[in-house]
């Protein structure tokens, strides 16, 4: 009988919560453990999910030998330290996204990650979407050609998370830049096939949060201790002459009710809208405009998706489904939003 993986996990709120049915529909994997700060958080998910050993420590679950793969679900700022203690400690990771804050801290994370030998992945859900599969198989196949630009954008109105783990920098590293932005980032990116980025231009705005009243649909008003960034845009030019044109907000005044979120593909061949899955090209033999949506594939919810393919690579030794390398690449263009918009200008990514 092949080995059951046990599973541990560090952070039981809020995101935690979706992962924990990936982990009862795997075939490979047992919850055992659970680590929270928040002792009535702890108890309460050991109740619903029936793990009995629960830690207030998280160094406590690192220590637990049965453990075979940890997942970290903490605020931001805490993903590098857990991380790597957990790869110190002989165990498979996968963290929630941004993976870390800074690209330093991501290095820190592959360093240990070679070093133990152990699978590391970043928690990406949106690449286990059906359509987002499905338009990922299609591009795969060189339909677009050369992929030369991009334009993405994940844009909330009055929808503003208000708990200190996003709202403080402390805490989050960042506002829905590193929050939003990533997902929309690493989504584009992959659907590219991950050019190397080379240099950004990059503004942030806290225009709205800090208004007299303002208000969050997603929680009350907003806090004064918000200081983070509420808005962000960027320009992104890669090493193969791609560019890449990146806007996020939680409370731009956007005709949008909940989340926007879109990408443009542009190809020498043909272009490409997610999440439609419209493909669009031109009949240069025939002189017409050329339209066709994919069928979508939906295939689960794509939070538990991912705790599924991650077992499903360890335990049958695939790579990891989300590289920490990918990661990198947006986390560093993330941080040179950041930079530039502090210098006022395009700053190069060596890293």
């Amino acid at each position: 009988m092949p080995k059951t993986l046990k599973v541990g996990v560090i952070g039981v709120g809020g995101i935690a919560r979706t992962h924990f049915p990936g982990w009862v529909q795997s075939p490979h994997t047992e919850m055992i453990a659970f680590a929270d700060v928040d002792a009535g958080r702890l108890k309460q998910a050991g109740e619903e999910q029936g793990v009995s050993l629960l830690y207030s420590d998280p160094k406590e679950l690192l220590r637990n030998r049965d453990i075979d793969i940890v997942d970290v679900c903490t605020p931001n700022m805490y993903h590098t330290p857990l991380t790597v203690a957990a790869l110190q400690a002989g165990k498979h990771v996968i963290c929630e996204k941004p993976l870390a804050p800074t690209p330093k801290d991501v290095q820190k994370m592959i360093a240990a990650r070679d070093k133990s030998g152990k699978l590391l992945m970043t928690a990406q859900h949106f690449r286990f979407q059906g359509s987002a599969q499905a338009l990922k198989a299609e591009l795969d196949t060189g339909l677009l050609g050369d992929i030369y630009h991009a334009r993405s954008w994940m844009l909330r109105r009055s929808a503003a998370p208000t708990g200190a783990g996003f709202i403080l920098k402390q805490h989050s590293g960042g506002g829905p830049c590193i929050d939003i932005g990533v997902h929309i980032l690493d989504l584009t990116l992959w659907m590219m096939g991950n050019p190397k980025p080379v240099a950004v231009a990059g503004v942030t705005q806290d225009k709205l949060a800090h208004q007299k009243g303002a208000f969050s649909m997603w929680g009350g008003n907003i806090p004064s201790t918000f200081d983070v960034e509420e808005f962000a845009a960027a320009f992104v030019r890669f090493a193969n002459g791609a560019t890449l044109v990146l806007e996020v907000s939680w409370l731009l005044h956007h005709k949008t009710m909940g989340e926007d979120m879109q990408m443009w593909l542009y190809g020498e061949k043909a272009g490409a809208h997610w999440p439609d899955n419209e493909l669009l090209w031109a009949n240069n033999d025939t002189k017409q405009l050329m339209n066709m949506q994919l069928q979508r594939a939906e295939g689960g919810e794509p939070h538990a998706r991912e705790c599924v393919a991650f077992a499903d690579a360890v335990a049958n030794g695939k790579p990891s489904p989300v590289p920490a390398e990918q990661s990198l690449d947006v986390i560093a263009i993330l941080d040179g939003l950041y930079r530039s918009a502090a210098a006022g200008k395009e700053v190069r990514l060596n890293y």
